[in-house]
């Protein structure tokens, strides 16, 4: 991939990165595709990430390559003095630091927010915790699974006796990384204005909590309420993929003139006049009947020939697509999601480019993801300074 000059809104920005695994690197990845020069200060053994996922190679997996292109690795033994200094260095120069280390991990390191805030006084210091420092889980570990556990997303899927399991996804992880990446941006905006920086908190629990919750309070609103908390149209409404005669897809009615649209198409008028599809209240009623008689009607005809009825009739409905199916997605595939680039390492690759669409100040792939300490002597020499000792590089 050829180096390109940064043209996103954050152009101009430098970022400190000091974050690992997922939550982090994708938070400091968006500021990145937005044109920040995002510098990714990595121990000697690297970002663990760079292990886990299909690789061709040691120490440049799948997952590390979808969340670190657009930054440049330099790698400093933090435990070292000559190599903390020229964190101190990179750190007076810069707008933002940003890490998920515990607490007091990196203050045992001589990096906690009162260190960094003397070298650089307006620095935006963002730091994603697992719980909230003035709470009293502060010091727990916290992965993805423990959080969707703890924030209630791994109970939506028990009700009714099912058995508690996790979203195949790195949901909180990711959810929490994107609130990293606002956060990062409100506080620049603010600094941009009186000119001061300031310490930023993002625990994952308050977050997942928080958007968990957004559809789910129902009682909870209202103390004393009765009703219990949870969105009953997702919890129990019957409102997952239907069966086809040779599959499954996606159908969604989801307005009263859908359902009565669907049901007069299909002969079935009878079900429409048995409910009052004209009051949102009473459609709400009797959602999950409503879903038992369209999962008794869609066995009846193909998934092709359901697809092209709800087109006609302005039905939400869609394919279930495979991982493996999305870079032929025609949507994805018209609009140049994926995009062929070649790694100097890694040869051919596809990647996926910024999502986020800026017409003036546009976001691109401009820089691959990073060997293990690339750009370190090139990051160091733009600060002035000179490592007395090569420093170990390891990609296993």
């Amino acid at each position: 991939m050829r180096e390109q000059a940064p043209t996103g809104p954050l152009a101009g920005i430098r970022v400190i990165d000091l974050t690992a695994v997922v939550l982090g690197p994708l938070a400091t990845q968006v500021l990145a595709d937005f044109g920040a020069d995002v510098i990714k200060v990595e121990p000697p053994e690297g970002d663990l990430m760079r292990a886990n996922g299909v690789s061709l190679h040691p120490g440049m997996s799948s997952i590390y390559l979808a969340l670190n292109r657009n930054k440049r690795s330099v790698v400093l033994d933090l435990k070292q003095e000559d190599d903390a200094a020229a964190l101190c260095a990179l750190i007076a120069g810069a707008d933002v630091v940003v890490h998920n280390m515990r607490v007091a991990a990196i203050e045992r390191l001589g990096f906690g927010y009162e260190a960094v805030a003397a070298l650089n006084p307006k620095i935006v210091y963002c730091v994603a915790t697992g719980f909230g420092q003035d709470g009293p889980w502060r010091d727990r570990p916290a992965f993805d699974d423990i959080i969707q556990a703890s924030c209630g997303m791994v109970g939506l899927g028990a009700i009714d006796g099912e058995a508690p399991g996790y979203m195949p996804s790195l949901i909180a992880d990711k959810v929490c990384g994107l609130a990293l990446a606002n956060a990062v941006m409100a506080a620049l905006v603010h600094r941009g204005r009186r000119g001061e920086g300031q310490y930023v908190e993002v625990p994952m629990l308050e977050t997942m909590a928080s958007f968990v919750l957004a559809e789910h309070m129902g009682g909870l609103s209202f103390p004393g309420s009765p009703a219990p908390a949870g969105y009953a149209r997702l919890l129990d409404g019957g409102r997952r993929p239907v069966p086809t005669a040779d599959g499954w897809i996606s159908l969604l009615p989801y307005t009263g003139r859908h359902w009565s649209a669907f049901f007069e198409a299909v002969g079935r008028e009878d079900i429409a006049r048995a409910y009052d599809l004209s009051s949102r209240h009473q459609l709400n009623r009797h959602i999950r009947q409503l879903y038992a008689c369209l999962a008794e009607i869609t066995p009846t005809r193909s998934s092709a020939d359901w697809l092209a009825l709800c087109e006609r009739l302005d039905i939400p409905a869609t394919e279930i697509c495979r991982l493996d199916d999305l870079p032929g997605h025609p949507h994805l595939e018209a609009v140049g999601l994926f995009q062929n680039s070649t790694h100097p390492t890694e040869g051919a690759l596809r990647e996926l480019r910024p999502a986020t669409l800026f017409h003036k100040t546009p976001a691109t792939l401009r820089r691959h993801a990073p060997s293990l300490g690339e750009h370190t002597q090139e990051v160091l020499r733009e600060a002035g300074i000179a490592m007395p000792r090569a420093l170990p590089q390891r990609q296993d």
